[in-house]
């Protein structure tokens, strides 16, 4: 069912960038604004990350098989590194387009005042959008569309920079605003950029679960692991929508193989109703395996 959520919401990411960038073009060509023309940037290298996320939540939920023994989780996170780099590139480009500008200046009188509205829409348009995407990508643990939200976020703060800005020329009469504008947009892309790239390499190199729910798991380990002496060596780590849980288990050495295992169950099941995406794994040791850093059974 996460997989489905994911997978649709990735699809209308898709169709949601090609409006707001079919509209950012109407509003560049309205204007002739360099500005706008390097926001409408941002908006193409977005649909080329919505259907990289669309490809990645897809191939991310097929099973695991011979080849691939721990699933395909991780496939969001090579979208989301891919995003980014993308993000970059298009960052690079206005600030070439920016340069250029800034020899040749156009008068802010010559613009469309209806290309500025129409932005505006668009901006509307990735506000409400993006907002969806970060919170439910962050309810299904799904990298790519987290990250294609936080590039949406990006892109509104530009839009409304722009718009403020452009505004300005507008009633200044100050040119040079212009290409001034699409520079900023291009650092803050870079930034966006980087901050994708970044948390996406995290999650290829196995990092481990938030604290928060490294803490969750520790207080169910106590709570269900009766009739053993200790648990330690907690590992978490996070692959997209799955999360990898590791311990051991130590049990008196007298107790049978049926005890320790109903024992394993038992936290297992306990784990999967807080994280139901949890795949648990449970090393069972004797008494002298002990450790004094190790969780006590409540």
């Amino acid at each position: 069912m996460q997989s489905m959520n994911a997978e649709r919401l990735a699809l209308g990411t898709i169709l949601i960038a090609l409006l707001v960038l079919g509209l950012k073009l109407v509003a560049w060509r309205l204007t002739d604004s360099v500005a706008l023309f390097s926001d409408a940037l941002e908006s193409l290298v977005n649909v080329g990350g919505a259907v990289m996320a669309w490809v990645a939540v897809h191939y991310a939920k097929r099973p695991a098989d011979a080849g691939h023994p721990f699933g395909h989780y991780k496939a969001e996170y090579f979208s989301a590194v891919l995003e980014g780099i993308m993000i970059i590139i298009a960052a690079l480009l206005i600030v070439q387009q920016s340069v250029q500008a800034l020899g040749n200046l156009s008068s802010p009188q010559d613009w469309g005042r209806v290309g500025l509205l129409v932005n505006g829409l668009a901006l509307v348009v990735n506000l409400l959008w993006a907002r969806l995407l970060v919170s439910r990508g962050s309810q299904l643990n799904s990298p790519a569309l987290t990250a294609g939200g936080r590039h949406l976020m990006s892109d509104v703060w530009t839009s409304v920079g722009v718009l403020f800005g452009l505004g300005l020329a507008l009633v200044t009469g100050w040119a040079v605003l212009d290409p001034l504008l699409a520079l900023l947009v291009a650092v803050n892309i870079l930034r966006e950029g980087y901050g994708v790239v970044v948390s996406s390499v995290n999650g290829l190199m196995d990092s481990a679960a938030p604290e928060e729910e490294r803490s969750r798991i520790e207080e169910l380990l106590h709570q269900a692991a009766a009739g053993a002496l200790q648990v330690h060596g907690l590992k978490t780590r996070r692959a997209g929508v799955a999360l990898f849980v590791e311990c051991h288990m130590v049990v008196d050495g007298a107790m049978t193989v049926q005890a320790s295992h109903a024992i394993c169950d038992r936290i297992e099941e306990a784990i999967q109703v807080d994280f139901p995406e949890a795949l648990v794994t449970i090393h069972v040791e004797p008494e002298h395996k002990l450790e004094p850093s190790g969780i006590a059974p409540g």
